[in-house]
């Protein structure tokens, strides 16, 4: 692993943090172009964007916060200031709260654009579980024999830490696992998940979906595909063999299945920049 891809003087460049800029230019470019085609200005699209990078972040750390609460090996400073350590559920959750009043505020249809911004989601995603996967942040999954098993023992958070007083590491000699020990590469499992995501999304988004229908499509794949990785990751179980993300997953992919049906038929109000569009349009035709 790499989680320091290398320096420029004084200056440390993270692997992760590299990966998540990376992602955030990616999925900003697509954004961009999606907003436009959608009749969005360059300002609102900016002003979204940014928010989807500043809340994404803050949603991340506090959920990854609130869930290692009583880990004692760690801080919350020492947490929220790490370059590691986000859960992806989080970000989502803030992000389309605060992108739903900010929504309602400027009269955008919430449902027209969440269909514009569902293949960046899952694009971004992608790319920053490859930063996870360099930094070996522990998404990385339980041991295996597979040709393709990673060794992580130079990871941010060694393998024998993450294993500590778990049956996977009782069943080993001395009741450890070894930094070395060949895992599942599951941050790279969950990259393939999400380009193969991304491509269905891109292809059916000029489809004559009703509004929200793309982006419940997203739900209920990105669903899915976390809640099948989750299997073997090595995250502790919340309930009824179950870890906490399978059941998120479990109420968004529900959620998207009902929505999609739900919103079969169903129109909503175009957007602004496109009704002013084409009164213009009309007024220059007389």
């Amino acid at each position: 692993m790499y989680p320091e891809l290398f320096k420029i003087g004084p200056l440390t460049v993270y692997s992760f943090g590299f990966m998540l800029g990376l992602s955030f230019i990616i999925a900003s470019i697509i954004l961009t172009k999606e907003y436009k085609r959608g009749g969005l200005s360059d300002t609102e699209a900016s002003e979204i964007t940014m928010i989807a990078l500043v809340f994404g972040v803050i949603g991340s750390k506090l959920f990854d916060i609130f869930e290692n609460w009583g880990d004692p090996t760690t801080t919350i400073w020492g947490k929220m200031f790490s370059p590691g350590g986000l859960t992806y559920y989080g970000g989502f959750i803030l992000v389309t709260v605060i992108i739903i009043v900010y929504c309602r505020r400027k009269k955008i249809p919430f449902r027209r654009l969440a269909d514009l911004t569902a293949p960046s989601l899952a694009i971004a995603y992608g790319i920053g579980r490859i930063g996870c996967h360099l930094a070996g942040d522990g998404d990385y999954g339980i041991p295996t024999k597979l040709p393709w098993g990673t060794n992580y023992e130079n990871a941010i958070n060694k393998p024998m830490d993450v294993f500590r007083n778990t049956d996977i590491a009782n069943s080993f000699p001395g009741h450890f696992v070894p930094n070395n020990t060949p895992l599942h590469p599951t941050p790279i499992y969950e990259f393939l998940g999400a380009l193969a995501i991304f491509g269905i999304l891109w292809y059916y988004r000029k489809k004559d979906f009703e509004p929200g229908r793309l982006f419940m499509i997203y739900l209920i794949l990105s669903a899915l595909a976390r809640f099948l990785v989750e299997f073997i990751r090595m995250n502790p179980n919340f309930a009824l063999g179950l870890t906490e993300a399978q059941f998120i997953s479990v109420i968004l992919f529900f959620a998207g299945i009902g929505g999609f049906y739900y919103l079969k038929g169903k129109t909503a109000p175009p957007m602004p920049v496109l009704k002013a569009k084409t009164i213009k349009k009309n007024k220059d035709r007389k």
